[in-house]
């Protein structure tokens, strides 16, 4: 009798251990079922930096410029004569006016060669002196009938010859004279010497380079530009420079376009004059943008638009619900928002001014999401 009880004690709690995990498999099964169906979807929320609105702005397109700062005027001082040089009175930050004496060549040479040429030109008046005595004796034998006409032909044909002399003795000698002169180093111009090439003592050569002098009042940012992005650039187009060691952006303005391009890179080099500061030197490196272009359109947030597809896409909130719109592009640039500026693009076709987009912060989205989104600030039309 015990032994019969306990078997039918086991068989209830087996039946009810048996039923219990039935409904449990049941439960799962038909939460899978609803999850599958979606009868009940999950909402999206959004915070307002995950999405953005297409209005209507002010669209800036620039252009990302590179180059080094440069003088518009510098000049390299040369030896006009070869000479030992006697003293270099300048070093390298000194400043200097133009026609300043900057040094000295040795013109113990060029001084005796002076004198040379001077005694030459004194010896060749000498000689039309006597040249001239001659021809007038001549005239008056001639007239007397003392002498033939082709003596005194003769005659003038040396006082001739000697006037020649004497006039190529003089350009010799301004000649020696101009040497003894190029023994002097005079600036130029005005500026700041950045270079000192030779030291007293050294022997130059013609044309050997001694010092060489900027002029920091006006300074140039040589750009070099892609052919296919020259043609968007005009004369007195607006720029803004961030230069190496300066804190803040330096104006500057498109004064000139060379009309060749460079040999090789087919670049174009354009030149950006820049507002004279303390700070600015030759040879700093500078990078900024050029603005070439401003206009209202409709723009919507660059990270808002999605390249994964064939076509550019962007995801809507249309009722409630995320959509995938097809858009045609045009110009990227920057638009004022809330007073700071963002990247944003221009929207040619597929979406309307005032539609919310999602953008990339938000992630993979599937169209037919529900979201739940908060209100986004739209660009502003003013900048």
């Amino acid at each position: 009798m015990r032994r019969a009880a306990r078997w039918a004690i086991g068989l209830v709690v087996a039946a009810v251990l048996a039923a219990g995990i039935g409904r449990a498999l049941l439960a799962r099964k038909d939460a899978a079922a609803s999850a599958t169906t979606g009868s009940a979807p999950a909402t999206l929320d959004l915070a307002a930096s995950d999405i953005g609105i297409a209005s209507r702005a002010e669209l800036v397109t620039s252009l990302a410029i590179s180059g080094s700062l440069k003088a518009v005027n510098s000049a390299v001082v040369k030896a006009k004569v070869a000479a030992e040089v006697r003293e270099i009175t300048v070093r390298e930050g000194d400043r200097v006016q133009a026609g300043q004496t900057l040094g000295r060549l040795d013109d113990t040479e060029f001084k005796w060669r002076l004198r040379q040429a001077e005694d030459q030109a004194a010896s060749a008046r000498a000689q039309l002196e006597i040249a001239q005595r001659t021809l007038e004796n001549n005239r008056a034998l001639v007239n007397q009938g003392f002498i033939s006409k082709n003596a005194l032909d003769t005659s003038v044909s040396s006082a001739a010859g000697a006037n020649a002399s004497l006039q190529a003795a003089l350009a010799a000698a301004e000649l020696a004279r101009k040497s003894v002169r190029d023994t002097e180093i005079r600036a130029p111009l005005s500026g700041l010497v950045s270079q000192r090439l030779v030291q007293s003592g050294e022997r130059v050569p013609v044309d050997g380079r001694m010092l060489e002098i900027v002029d920091l009042s006006r300074i140039e940012l040589e750009a070099a530009v892609a052919p296919e992005d020259v043609v968007g650039i005009t004369i007195g187009q607006a720029a803004s420079l961030q230069i190496d060691g300066l804190a803040q952006p330096v104006p500057a303005k498109v004064v000139r376009i060379n009309p060749s391009t460079q040999a090789g890179t087919r670049a174009v080099m354009t030149y950006l004059v820049v507002e004279p500061l303390p700070g600015l030197r030759q040879g700093l490196f500078a990078r900024g943008t050029i603005e070439t272009q401003r206009r209202s359109t409709l723009v919507v947030p660059v990270s808002s638009v999605r390249f994964d597809q064939a076509l550019p896409h962007v995801l809507a909130v249309q009722d409630g619900r995320v959509v995938q719109r097809t858009v045609r592009l045009g110009a990227r640039g920057d638009v004022s928002l809330n007073g700071a500026s963002e990247s944003a693009i221009e929207v040619v076709d597929g979406l309307h001014e005032g539609e919310t987009v999602l953008r990339g912060t938000v992630g993979a989205v599937k169209a037919g999401v529900l979201v739940r989104t908060a209100t986004a600030a739209a660009p502003s039309a003013s900048r």
